[in-house]
């Protein structure tokens, strides 16, 4: 069974974890504190480890970071305080995949370790995280998966060019995969890139992000450029709209 390390400074939490990692298939590993944790990690090697942030000691911040800086491709998964979007990003920006609040809901729970487990798979399968899609209807999709940082840039901004078209200006759609993660390198990226788009007036529209990276695009200001849809369908349906209007405006 795959093993999950779990770092949290309260004893109830933890074991309301184990419990529920048993009963999910998992086994799980508990640290009281950040250096424990750490010394559990280096131990067993679990490929998923959710820290809360806030612990006295070493704080969750700088677990994730020493872990990361040691096994790059460990899902990490942060433990905030309800509503505590500021530390998520900061948690985003030191490479964390995913996060989710306290009070721990079970939903939120199983979604956020599905995802990681998928993310896993993708980069076993050795899946490209980015990778454009043959157009539909006129509308050039790119499709993002696993792991968005700054490793995946360069491919980030090549997918963009070609998808965009010679004028850069064809109407693209960013289909995030609902397990995809972006962090803070990533995020700057993208904003650029859309920026940009912005500028050439060119219509682009992103699908099917999680709720977690829906709430982050809202809160860095990526929807001032960008409408966010649920699904592929509705989000090409907006982006031909918008297309058609401008070309009717253009012939008026």
């Amino acid at each position: 069974m795959r093993r999950i390390l779990v770092i949290d400074d309260e004893q109830p939490t933890l074991s309301m974890f184990s419990l529920y990692l048993e009963a999910y298939g998992f086994t799980p590993l508990t640290a009281e504190t950040g250096e424990k944790g750490l010394e559990i990690f280096r131990e067993h090697h679990p490929s998923i480890v959710l820290t809360d942030i806030k612990m006295p000691g070493m704080d969750g911040l700088t677990v994730l970071k020493r872990i990361k800086e040691e096994s790059p491709d460990t899902e990490v998964i942060v433990i905030t305080g309800h509503g505590d979007i500021d530390l998520a990003l900061k948690a985003l920006n030191l490479n964390a995949t995913d996060f989710i609040d306290k009070p721990i809901r079970q939903e939120a729970l199983e979604s956020a370790l599905r995802r990681a487990e998928e993310r896993l798979a993708a980069l076993r399968d050795k899946d490209e995280e980015i990778a454009v899609r043959d157009m539909r209807g006129g509308v050039a999709v790119i499709d993002i998966r696993g792991n968005v940082t700054s490793r995946s840039e360069p491919y980030l901004v090549r997918a963009y060019a070609e998808a965009s078209g010679p004028e850069g200006t064809r109407p693209l759609l960013l289909h995030f995969e609902q397990s995809a993660s972006i962090n803070g390198a990533g995020i700057a990226v993208l904003t650029q890139l859309l920026v940009e788009s912005d500028k050439r007036g060119q219509p682009v529209a992103i699908s099917g992000p999680s709720e977690n990276f829906t709430k982050v695009f809202e809160i860095v200001g990526i929807t001032k450029f960008v409408d966010i849809h649920e699904t592929e369908e509705a989000a090409v349906a907006v982006l031909l709209g918008k297309a058609g209007g401008a070309s009717a405006k253009e012939a008026g």
